[in-house]
């Protein structure tokens, strides 16, 4: 397998004038739910000990994996709000069922390292915390288990024919915060990497920084877009002065094909920004709520 590094976005060559940064899960393939709901969320309950709390675990997971704004976020940090939100439910804590310690996760997620598996495995090897080992076997379970047990997920109706335009026209990479071996297999194994020129996972930093890395005076910031499902996606678009244009979670078809016959060419004659991109962050924002639906 190709390893990609930093250096792929440091030196970056630009071929066109426009760039498009691409998510990959629930963006491009179908694969949120599926992996969370089959593959994260038991193992959490495994690996915490949390089966008297099932239920109330896997709607806190959902909740925050798939149905809000915290919808498409790192693990870690996504794994910390799923217990604050138990830590936080009457219900929850009224069956006396010990939650997870959380001080150790939250150190590792403000900590400022790139969030993955090789700094993490380095900080419970510093610190010797049980906590910090036991989150690293949970996260290594995670990528054992989707790489020996999950299903070939194909990318969503309009995702190729989209690749293929903007593979004319602008040059791309993809930036998420799975795994880079999970994600060069999804792209290899559905021949949709031939579209795109970098790979950039989670161990590359976040996705501000691969789009900063990759784009910066390289291209003019209205000369970038980011495509993706979830708000973190959005941040890093705002955070590099980049557009962003939004696969709406459960519209995903009707996203990819209004990308292709409308907002591409949108974006590279220049009129993407302004109007056209605040009402579709509109559409977006209504689909992704802050408030849990057990706290309404």
């Amino acid at each position: 397998m190709h390893t990609y590094t930093k250096d792929d976005l440091l030196n970056f060559v630009p071929r066109h004038e426009t760039f498009v940064g691409i998510d990959s899960d629930g963006c491009v393939f179908d694969t949120m739910e599926v992996k969370q709901k089959l593959h994260f969320h038991p193992l959490i309950i495994k690996s915490w000990e949390l089966e008297a709390i099932e239920p109330q675990l896997r709607q806190a997971a959902e909740f925050v994996n798939l149905y809000s704004k915290w919808r498409g976020q790192n693990r870690f940090p996504a794994l910390l709000k799923v217990f604050e939100l138990l830590y936080d439910w009457p219900e929850v804590v009224a069956t006396g069922v010990k939650l997870p310690e959380t001080d150790a996760l939250r150190a590792y997620c403000n900590s400022g390292l790139p969030l993955g598996n090789t700094t993490l495995i380095e900080e419970a090897g510093r610190t010797g915390d049980p906590e910090l080992k036991r989150l690293v076997d949970w996260s290594l379970a995670i990528n054992k288990d989707i790489d020996d047990n999950m299903g070939s997920i194909p990318a969503f109706k309009w995702v190729r024919e989209s690749l293929e335009e903007v593979q004319r026209n602008s040059d791309s990479i993809v930036v998420s915060q799975t795994p880079e071996e999970a994600l060069v297999k999804e792209w290899t194994e559905h021949g949709m990497a031939q579209y795109i020129s970098v790979v950039a996972g989670q161990e590359l930093g976040t996705k501000s920084e691969h789009l900063e890395m990759a784009t910066k005076n390289r291209y003019a910031p209205e000369k970038v877009l980011m495509i993706g499902d979830a708000s973190g996606d959005r941040k890093a678009a705002e955070a590099v002065g980049a557009s962003f244009y939004p696969i709406n979670p459960g519209h995903e078809e009707e996203s990819w094909q209004r990308f292709h016959d409308e907002a591409f060419g949108k974006f590279l004659s220049g009129e993407f920004a302004g109007e056209y991109q605040r009402k579709l962050s509109a559409e977006f924002e209504k689909l992704l709520p802050e408030v849990p639906p057990w706290k309404k």
